[in-house]
């Protein structure tokens, strides 16, 4: 279980002095001795803590899987007083990364190397969504992903809020369909799997679109940033979703779900496990590259068009 790094994380940040540095301490004590914070202004005022943990696997051969917590931030403040529900994604990331290393301590290490990145914002501005409104970030999400999304990952779980919405009214954790090289590719069947075991129920698919799975700043319709970072990488990219029957703003306090958020870190620690050993494939090869020879690259999907 990682309910204790949950609830431990999320005290670390409800406070207006969340910070990667903090972050990075916790982890440091939980046993993960590669982490770093880079702290990077916006163009139109404020800042926020980049924050990238390494945990080492058994085998250097095995693939490394990424670990991605999306948000715009972790407080809304002065706006907002608290933890917002936009820090979710943060919060289990950082969870699954110090479960992670307290499973590494006492023998349990998982085949292949994480990387868990994030960012760390207690005063991220609250900006218009339909249906409700959303959390921004000082800094734009193309800047953003240079930081969350390095290329050593082989395959990224992006988990993110996602109770802002109409399309999937249930709480839980959903997976997205993979996302790769601008095609949206079927749902991962492993990962079905794993989802199933960790929640105990049949497992909750997201629906995604186009729009999606292209860049912020292009003018069109998002439903959140869940697949930002499949615009900055070659690797196979599956959103991890925290959902709520009702639709909650990312900038409402008190609404975060701890067991939610558990549910979300346990499951991506999961896949950490199967991975590396080839049990937790997030897609096939083999059928991407039929598509790409019968319909062409669509690459072009990553860019700003």
């Amino acid at each position: 279980m990682t309910m204790r790094q949950t609830l431990d994380v999320i005290d670390l940040l409800d406070g207006p002095d969340a910070s990667g540095a903090a972050v990075a301490d916790y982890l440091r004590r939980a046993g993960v001795a590669d982490v770093t914070v880079t702290t990077v202004a916006g163009e139109h005022g404020g800042s926020t803590d980049f924050v990238r943990a390494r945990l080492r696997g058994a085998d250097r051969a095995a693939p490394v899987l990424g670990i991605v917590g999306c948000l715009g931030g972790v407080g809304a403040r002065p706006e907002r007083t608290g933890l917002v529900s936009d820090a979710d994604g943060a919060i289990a990331a950082i969870a699954a990364a110090a479960k992670l290393a307290a499973m590494a301590g006492r023998g349990d290490r998982v085949p292949g190397d994480v990387i868990v990145t994030t960012h760390i914002c207690p005063r991220a501005p609250v900006r218009p969504h339909d249906p409700v409104p959303f959390m921004g970030s000082p800094v734009s999400m193309e800047v953003a992903n240079r930081h969350l999304v390095d290329p050593a990952m082989g395959a990224l779980l992006s988990i993110d809020t996602s109770r802002g919405n109409r399309l999937l009214n249930r709480r839980g954790v959903a997976i997205s369909p993979t996302v790769c090289q601008g095609y949206i590719l079927r749902v991962s069947e492993d990962l079905l799997d794993i989802l199933e075991w960790t929640s105990g129920e049949l497992p909750l698919v997201l629906p995604i679109t186009m729009q999606d799975i292209t860049p912020y700043g292009n003018g069109v319709y998002h439903f959140n940033s869940i697949l930002q970072p499949s615009v900055a990488t070659e690797a196979p990219v599956v959103g991890v979703a925290i959902t709520a029957q009702a639709a909650v703003p990312g900038a409402a306090s008190g609404a975060s779900q701890p067991a939610e958020i558990e549910l979300a870190a346990r499951f991506a620690v999961e896949v950490a496990k199967a991975y590396g050993i080839g049990r937790a494939r997030f897609h096939d090869p083999a059928e991407l590259q039929r598509m790409q020879a019968l319909y062409g690259p669509m690459t072009r999907l990553q860019g700003s068009g």
